[in-house]
């Protein structure tokens, strides 16, 4: 009688797939949400304490976000032929920028008219509670926008946590570097260095993404729970349920027609769409999102100079929210505002959209700024969805990232930038070996 073993040949391909699997950046984010989801629910004391992982994750991304975007963006410039093709670029992306804004927020208009979320709640604004609304009496209009865009010095710029700023002393320098010549060859050697090491920084620091997104997500379900789910839950899957359409619909389009597969962008980009996610913070993963699309095909001057210029002036999630939302409490308390009105709410959330951006929690405070110079809604009415603007929050920042994916490549087959053939090569490679390509 003869006895068979398993042999250990069929266990190890087994055990070498898993170890890859656990090895790999998307895997251990999608870990950390679920143990972060699980430890909210059944202890939310624990995960109410959790909440400062998140916190310094956070902190230690944007510690690095300005010396990448000054790295990149001088990089970028100083490396053109001319000028001129900045400059082409620049007036490029903000074109497809405004339109997009423009298209996001008319898509947000028409699904709060048609499916009314806030209808028939009959809210009582005296019994709303208005300390909790953040941004309210805030000024952020133009005169504040080139206040921050204007650093107090040149050094000061990037060493400091102000995008803008940072990214108009970038441009600058690029510009000065760019037109000196031979005589700047020194620098640009020591910038292209510079990259290098930040870039290093850039790869441990994501590496403590799984960490915050633990604590992202224990907090905010401990936190808000299922009593602010059911107040509002209409709104929220409708939300939801619109940024779904808004990237399968408008995203696919554009994604068609440059010839790229948006399913396979998005298991491209799995790793920093999850992060972005549980996160709620697009800034932490814009480091990331520049290498990527680099090593897509995308020319390193056109994403030098779309993700930087994309992540202060390009959220479309945050169009779709703004419209859907003034909407929504507009019903919630009882006015009905005609077209003209949600027209004119549109023109002046196009501006102050802009004068918002780099700020944390922007949107919300885009919001508030549009409520008080409109004057159509009270006020008062915001603190209907401060509970769950967090919630919200995920979706807005899933289609700022992804947006701002497509944005660079649109930008990049518009310039000729585009390496296709290559893209397809990386989109269709086998699961796994996206994330070492960045590093």
């Amino acid at each position: 009688m003869t006895t068979t073993t398993m042999s250990p040949s069929h266990t190890e391909p087994e055990r070498s797939r898993l170890s890859r699997l656990m090895r790999e950046l998307w895997f251990q984010v999608l870990l950390g949400a679920v143990l972060g989801i699980t430890v909210g629910v059944l202890l939310p004391d624990v995960g109410a304490a959790l909440s400062p992982l998140n916190d310094w994750f956070i902190g230690i991304v944007k510690m690095i976000v300005v010396p990448v975007v000054f790295c990149v963006v001088t990089q970028s410039i100083a490396s053109m032929d001319s000028l001129r093709k900045a400059g082409r670029i620049g007036a490029k992306a903000l074109g497809y920028f405004m339109v997009l804004s423009l298209l996001s927020m008319l898509i947000g208009l028409v699904v709060a008219n048609v499916f009314k979320p806030g209808a028939g709640m009959n809210i009582n604004l005296a019994e709303l509670d208005t300390e909790s609304i953040p941004g309210a009496g805030q000024a952020h209009g133009a005169v504040d926008f080139i206040d921050r865009i204007i650093p107090t010095n040149l050094f000061g710029a990037v060493t400091g946590n102000e995008i803008l700023a940072a990214l108009l002393v970038s441009i600058v320098f690029g510009c000065a570097l760019n037109v000196s010549g031979e005589k700047a060859a020194p620098i640009n050697d020591g910038i292209s260095a510079l990259t290098s090491v930040v870039f290093k920084i850039v790869g441990w620091v994501m590496r403590l993404a799984p960490i915050g997104t633990f604590g992202a997500l224990a907090s905010v379900v401990a936190k808000y729970g299922a009593e602010s789910l059911q107040q509002l839950g209409y709104l929220i899957l409708l939300f939801t349920g619109t940024c779904i359409v808004y990237v399968i619909v408008v995203l696919g389009v554009i994604s068609r027609a440059c010839g790229v597969g948006l399913f396979s962008l998005m298991r491209y980009l799995k790793a920093e769409l999850l992060v972005a996610l549980s996160t709620c913070s697009s800034e932490a993963v814009l480091p990331q999102l520049v290498r990527k699309l680099e090593d897509l095909g995308v020319g390193k001057p056109v994403v030098g100079i779309v993700i930087p210029s994309g992540f202060s002036f390009n959220l479309d999630g945050s169009a779709v929210y703004l419209t859907m939302a003034s909407l929504f409490l507009a019903q919630a308390v009882g006015i009905d505002l005609s077209w003209q009105q949600q027209l004119i709410m549109v023109g002046v959330m196009m501006l102050t959209s802009k004068g918002t951006a780099g700020i944390a929690g922007g949107a919300f405070i885009v919001l508030a700024s549009t409520i008080t110079a409109v004057g159509h809604v009270p006020l008062a009415a915001l603190a209907l969805i401060v509970g769950v603007d967090r919630i919200l929050n995920e979706g807005r920042v899933f289609i700022n990232v992804l947006g701002n994916a497509m944005a660079t490549i649109v930008i990049g087959k518009w310039e000729n930038d585009f390496d296709a053939e290559k893209a397809r090569a990386v989109l269709g490679a086998r699961p796994g070996t996206h994330e070492e390509a960045g590093k």
